[in-house]
């Protein structure tokens, strides 16, 4: 009968087991001296070895002939524990088995010496799962037990252990298994179990793992069913990205192309994939790209094995930090909204458009607009120009002349003379404001500007700046307010070359267009109304 590949390659020995060195090795050492407790704690996220290590342990203390703290697994101690023919071995489920009453029979077999080993071992497993009231009577057993008894207790949920259990044993934290020891050891299964496996097949699985080597070994097992394991084999079994396809992706997102991302969505839908999974890869292949754009030291160790470090540094080309952290935050909003979508497709397409597309409020902060804004001007920005219509070249319509004569004042009626004089003072066009005199020294100040401020600072002020020099001021006026907060961002850099082209200290305001002309007309029409009344103005 065949049997899942993890548990016909679970670890015998403790020198087996993956990843948890730093367990094993404490664990031995006290076999070979002697000096082990009476109730141990295992605790760890899923497939990291905890309850593989408990089995272990208990061949282990009642192992006749062990071999530096491993246990032999030939005399018949070993083979009845792994046969399961042994009585005073005992493992439970405490998801099943988690009331008073269950615990309370542990409590008085412990009474008893065991019959075919020389200590009985209770490995209880997912012991947070146990009630209030099995926890308190275990309690006392758990602090002093017969010297033939050893508990071994093993939870994913450590938080949810009470801390009078904690105290009471020696607790041994699993970590997440290495991504590299993973692929290791699935390359050596696949050899002895004759499984053609790739490179990239096997650091996909071991990436996928999420640190579980239990997890890797079914996937390879689900893999291997349709002949040779490559990245296409795992990514069609699993229902998941290939590497390919993530970097493809990418790219659309980067050269904005909405209809291209969209239809790659529709084809992983049609394929039968995760829409979540595929945003959670593309979170992936994102963290990958800011470790590569923002660190200033060779990060290819701390990369996912899916991507070469080439690949991640192509895709990292005129692509900022503050872009990607802007695609990472709508892709997370999404997942959180997949959740409950009835129609995830939509949810997943309407995604790809928002990351193809995005806007100033999807930037963290101004500094990440202005960043994005000088990638896109150091590449070129494709501007688009609306073609002249054929109505646009059409002379306007002959003259009708059958029309009725314009209307005339003859033909208004007798209250129109009336109202005329308020017609004519509501009519009366607003008052000019005063001519722009343009600083003709403006193209020497963007001049000296070019290597004290930002590109995008720059270029701003060349479209929508210009300046005008009074006796107290200069004055720069923008087109726009982005303009204005862009000027403002480099305002000491400003002041100095303005001081360093007029050879003197001058001070700088920065406003908007509207913003000028709204205060010249204030300002006029204070100094008209002062010298009406005969009041001596002084204008600076």
């Amino acid at each position: 009968m065949y049997q899942a590949l993890y548990r016909k390659w679970r670890p015998l020995t403790f020198a087996d087991v993956v990843g948890q060195q730093h367990i094993t090795d404490t664990l031995r050492a006290q076999l070979t001296a002697g000096r082990l407790s009476h109730a141990y704690l295992f605790t760890g996220t899923r497939g990291t070895g905890k309850t593989t290590c408990a089995k272990i342990l208990a061949r282990a203390v009642n192992c006749e002939h062990p071999k530096d703290g491993d246990p032999c697994g030939e005399c018949p101690a070993c083979q009845g524990i792994l046969e399961g023919s042994v009585l005073d071995v005992v493992e439970i489920d405490a998801a099943s088995n988690n009331g008073v009453d269950n615990i309370r029979d542990i409590r008085d077999e412990t009474r008893y010496t065991p019959t075919a080993v020389k200590r009985r071992v209770y490995i209880i497993d997912e012991v947070h799962m146990l009630s209030i009231g099995a926890f308190n009577a275990l309690l006392k057993t758990l602090e002093e037990p017969p010297p033939h008894v050893l508990f071994i207790l093993a939870t994913t949920e450590i938080h949810k252990v009470p801390q009078t259990i904690l105290s009471r044993c020696q607790r041994f934290d699993f970590r997440r298994i290495d991504p590299r020891d993973i692929a290791k050891r699935l390359r050596e299964v696949a050899a002895a179990e004759g499984i053609q496996v790739t490179e990239g097949a096997a650091q996909l699985i071991a990436r996928l793992a999420d640190g579980a080597m239990r997890d890797a070994l079914s996937m390879l097992d689900r893999a291997s069913g349709a002949g040779e394991v490559d990245e296409a084999a795992v990514a069609d079994s699993l229902g998941i990205l290939g590497a390919d396809d993530a970097v493809g992706l990418m790219e659309s997102l980067k050269a904005g192309d909405a209809a291209g991302a969209v239809r790659l969505i529709g084809e992983y839908y049609r394929a039968g994939r995760d829409l979540a999974g595929v945003y959670d890869q593309l979170l992936g292949l994102i963290r990958d790209m800011l470790l590569v754009s923002a660190a200033d030291t060779d990060v290819s160790a701390l990369l996912s094995p899916a991507y070469s470090i080439e690949t991640v540094k192509r895709l990292c080309v005129d692509t900022v930090p503050a872009t990607l952290i802007a695609w990472s935050h709508i892709i997370q909003e999404s997942l959180t909204r997949q959740r409950t979508a009835s129609n995830r497709r939509i949810e997943a397409e309407l995604c790809a458009v928002r990351l193809c597309g995005l806007r100033g409020d999807d930037y963290d902060d101004l500094t990440g607009r202005v960043s994005a804004l000088e990638e896109k001007m150091k590449n070129g920005v494709q501007v688009v120009q609306r073609a002249a219509s054929p109505q646009d070249e059409l002379p306007p319509p002959p003259g009708d002349e059958d029309a009725p004569p314009p209307f005339t004042d003859d033909d208004a009626p007798p209250w129109v003379d009336e109202e005329r004089p308020a017609m004519a003072q509501a009519a009366k066009p607003p008052k000019p404001a005063p001519a722009f005199e343009e600083w003709t020294g403006w193209p020497k100040l963007l001049e000296a500007l070019e290597k004290k401020v930002s590109i995008a600072v720059l270029m701003n002020l060349r479209v929508s700046g210009k300046a005008s020099l009074t006796d107290s001021a200069l004055v720069i006026l923008c087109d726009d307010e982005v303009t204005q907060q862009l000027a403002k961002s480099a305002q000491q850099a400003i002041d100095e070359a303005a001081a360093a082209v007029l050879g003197r200290a001058v001070k700088v305001k920065i406003r908007l267009v509207t913003e000028q002309a709204e205060k010249n007309s204030a300002l006029d029409e204070i100094v008209e109304r002062a010298h009406k009344l005969d009041i001596e103005v002084t204008e600076f």
